[in-house]
């Protein structure tokens, strides 16, 4: 229960940052990606003070081997670059420049009501889908010329 209510107000100060902060407005995140144009660098700030963030949370964890809660510390450790990952950078890039959301900003957007998140939310659990049933026989695949 104690790991639930932590989830929930995580999730509740994150949702709330990135409302104030303008992250789930697709109409700043135009204005940041817009360099041609009239440029709103705010946004930077609001990465630079989550990357600040995330270093310093990063580095607290690397020297830790159980979580605040007493879960077990894992954190990612692997370092290739790889077809998947640049596709999928390409993709998430191309995502958050024609609709001015993210993932976690999306949903954000779509608890505030805001109609254009339902139809990224929408596409973005398809996308999901997709990669499990491709990844599923990519798997069988592998299984079937292995044996």
């Amino acid at each position: 229960m104690r790991t639930l209510l932590f989830a929930f107000i995580s999730g509740l100060i994150f949702g709330v940052g990135l409302l104030v902060s303008g992250m789930a407005n697709p109409a700043k995140v135009f204005g940041f990606l817009d360099l041609a144009g009239v440029w709103d660098p705010s946004l930077a700030l609001v990465m630079v003070g989550a990357i600040l963030v995330g270093l310093f949370g990063f580095t607290a964890a690397r020297r830790r081997t159980t979580s605040l809660l007493g879960h077990p510390m894992r954190l990612p450790d692997s370092t290739v670059i790889d077809r998947r990952l640049v596709i999928g950078a390409l993709l998430f890039g191309a995502g958050w420049g024609l609709a001015g959301f993210c993932p976690g900003p999306a949903i954000v957007a779509l608890g505030a009501g805001q109609a254009k998140a339902v139809i990224f939310v929408a596409a973005m659990v398809a996308g999901m889908i997709l990669f499990q049933v491709f990844q599923s026989w990519e798997q069988r695949q592998h299984t079937a010329l292995g044996s």
